[in-house]
């Protein structure tokens, strides 16, 4: 039905517009009564093969919504009853921001893609943490970056912000540092810089009782030789894991009226370079830290392609978005189907 009837009529409007109004509907449908039931038992699969146990924490299942999605949390009970393992919120800033100018978001139907530039429009931490509180136990990752204003000199602070206002309330971190669509943001992927700010997060973390996992998400468009500056990064810093990849500057082989507008493409176009990266990741680090796996899921298929090639969790944002709650049902069953033909 979604494919069919839902999509079509969505995809005929603006898609931030769109997204707005998704929301919208989704918290009043979620108010009938009986709602949520009907969600979680036409979605929501639970079975011993799904789970997972990574960096002290355990996923009901493997498959979550990337960051992007539900920036602010204002949708993440919600959007667990679709069947995710896990909701990642964010990026979430210091200070409230609109971002970037509108139009900022493009649907490329033809590729079956998103290109955006949104620039981490966010009402700001503080107002996400009042709903994160009201959590159902739902296991949230709490995705970070620095406002636009602040320099990149100054970037630490901003992270060291977010991290304290969330602590409590998420169940994970993950460090923003590869969004083309903040000034100067990549940047900090460099070595040196990215070093400093993992380990000035590290030491906010063991100031706690308990820590948590710190996690980064990288560029897609990262050489061989960034790439593995990262696996060096990630064991000098001693942080728990990488999510590959972010979106892409790359634009090849589009056939979208919007090919050419600026800011990070996401969706099919990313699919195997994704892949490539986890592999790279995974194989040149002889599996040394779990890596997400996110970019250009649209099917089964392609989870398991990245589950194969490394991945130890997956994210869904455009392919949520193109093919609807049933690919992470359809994923969640080529896991189990894979599982119990490995036991055979």
């Amino acid at each position: 039905m979604y494919k069919s009837v839902i999509r079509p009529l969505l995809f005929r409007f603006d898609p931030e517009k769109v997204h707005y109004f998704t929301f919208s509907m989704l918290q009043k449908v979620f108010k009938i009564p009986g709602a949520q039931s009907f969600f979680r038992s036409n979605y929501l699969i639970e079975h011993k093969s799904l789970e997972r146990e990574l960096f002290g924490l355990k996923f009901k299942n493997p498959v979550g919504l990337a960051a992007g999605f539900d920036k602010d949390a204002k949708l993440y009970n919600e959007l667990s009853s679709l069947g995710f393992g896990f909701i990642e919120i964010g990026t979430l800033t210091p200070k409230a921001q609109a971002g970037n100018p509108k139009q900022r978001l493009f649907r490329l139907k033809e590729d079956q893609a998103i290109i955006n530039r949104m620039g981490f429009n966010n009402a700001g931490v503080a107002e996400a943490v009042e709903r994160l509180k009201k959590n159902k136990n739902v296991l949230i990752g709490g995705n970070i970056g620095k406002n636009k204003v602040t320099a990149n000199e100054d970037a630490v602070e901003d992270y060291r912000i977010c991290f304290n206002a969330l602590f409590k309330y998420v169940d994970y971190f993950v460090v923003n540092v590869s969004s083309p669509n903040t000034p100067n943001l990549r940047a900090l992927q460099d070595k040196a810089p990215l070093t400093a700010l993992l380990n000035e997060l590290q030491v906010e973390n063991a100031k706690q009782e308990r820590q948590k996992p710190i996690l980064l998400k990288i560029a897609p468009d990262l050489t061989d030789s960034q790439l593995m500056d990262i696996i060096d990064i990630v064991a000098d810093t001693k942080i728990d894991g990488v999510i590959a990849t972010n979106t892409t500057i790359a634009r090849q082989n589009l056939q979208s009226e919007h090919k050419a507008e600026m800011g990070g493409l996401s969706g099919k176009p990313l699919t195997n370079r994704a892949t490539e990266v986890i592999r790279f990741l995974a194989e040149k680090s002889n599996k040394a830290f779990p890596i997400i796996g996110v970019g250009g899921i649209h099917s089964a298929a392609d989870a398991m392609e990245k589950l194969e090639a490394g991945a130890d969790l997956l994210q869904l944002y455009t392919g949520f978005i193109y093919e609807g709650p049933q690919l992470i049902k359809d994923i969640n069953k080529a896991i189990i189907k894979k599982a119990n033909q490995d036991k055979a």
